[in-house]
């Protein structure tokens, strides 16, 4: 039996799937990270380590052989969309829920990945599997972890959804928020307007200034995108406040935009300018060691009859701080589906098969060497 025909048999993904999907977990609901930790440990143990951090239990799983190229997976299990907003539901060819595309479906398919390895005799090299509960919210309690484990493999793959066309990723933009708070003078607007000094018209003039930095041709963008200020109509505004939305495909664009920022001055000098923030992912930059890897796939790929191109996105992942370490970091290796973090967000059930195998196959490959 070939990898394809033997995930074809769709009844056991959509009985782990369903059960998975039905418990939900956002990112900051610590109870129902608790619930689907659990479900992870039963699907994946025995033996797998768990670590709990403020955000929620971070587990780890190591398995395969002693033999070909130390390979770290990446998943997380934390969702953007709040208990209850969706259900799931399978629908011909479609199965929709919260967190199916991005990314537990993922991690479903894994688990069928790792028991094809036992039935069909496939060799597995040296793995461990990170399981977080905090990628949607900046993956600060699991970073260090992440990078730690990092730096003891030779390959990292994540396994977020593909390319819309099922392309990977071998690209992702850095991503930085920063938030400026502007301290001005109150004063009345109608009895003393001339003492005060306006926080709100000086930040009209900071995003002006905000929005001159960015460089389309290079894709470095800057969205201001959430600001409030003032306390009153009738108050000179004293205080207002701005934060802002950084993509970046390299680091130089990230220190230059992060310089240029700090020394932006208030045009009345009345006012106080205070940054803060910064990157808070780095950019997932292609190195030679990467490229391999994703040619490696596509030889994979062509003999499961799919034709494979790089792909790059604005969206960050953990893989961004493992392939600013260096480490060779091939990204978007789940199943294909659609409309992430959105009501619809679904997976193409007729997309299992292969995508399944072709995860399969990449870690055979991996075991040679």
């Amino acid at each position: 039996m070939d990898a394809i025909e033997y995930f074809s048999d769709l009844p056991p993904f959509l009985s782990d799937l369903e059960a998975f999907i039905r418990l939900e977990s956002p990112s900051r609901d610590r109870a129902a990270l608790e619930k689907a930790a659990l479900w992870i440990d039963q699907a994946f143990g025995p033996g797998l380590e768990r670590q709990d951090t403020p955000a929620g239990p971070l587990l780890t799983w190591r398995g395969g052989s002693q033999r070909g190229r130390r390979t770290l997976l990446l998943c997380h299990y934390d969702t953007v969309h709040p208990a209850g907003a969706l259900s799931f539901q399978v629908q011909g060819q479609r199965a929709s829920g919260p967190g199916v595309y991005d990314m537990k479906g993922n991690i479903v398919m894994l688990r069928s990945v790792l028991r094809a390895a036992s039935a069909l005799g496939r060799p597995l090299p040296p793995l461990t599997a990170l399981f977080t509960p905090d990628e949607e919210v900046g993956s600060r309690a699991s970073r260090a972890a992440i990078e730690a484990e990092a730096e003891r493999h030779d390959a990292v793959l994540v396994l977020e959804g593909p390319m819309s066309n099922g392309d990977p990723k071998v690209a992702r933009k850095g991503v930085g928020l920063y938030r400026l708070e502007v301290q001005g003078l109150a004063a009345h607007q109608g009895v003393e307007p001339e003492l005060g000094a306006n926080a709100i018209v000086e930040l009209a003039r900071q995003i002006l200034a905000v929005q001159a930095m960015e460089d389309r041709e290079l894709g470095t963008t800057l969205g201001p995108n959430l600001a409030a200020g003032g306390t009153a109509t009738n108050v000179v505004a004293a205080r207002a406040w701005l934060e802002v939305d950084l993509r970046v495909w390299s680091a130089a664009e990230a220190d230059r935009v992060d310089a240029a920022l700090r020394v932006l001055r208030p045009q009345d000098a009345r006012i106080r300018l205070q940054w803060s923030g910064g990157l808070n992912r780095p950019p997932m930059e292609p190195s030679e060691a990467s490229l391999g890897l994703f040619r490696l796939l596509q030889e994979v790929g062509a003999r499961l009859g799919l034709e494979l191109h790089p792909g790059r996105v604005g969206g960050g992942s953990d893989g961004n701080f493992t392939a600013a370490l260096g480490r060779p970091t091939l990204d978007g290796l789940g199943l294909v589906g659609e409309a992430a973090h959105q009501p619809g967000e679904s997976i193409f059930l007729d997309q299992v098969p292969v995508r399944s195998a072709l995860l399969l196959e990449l870690l055979a490959a991996l075991a040679q060497g």
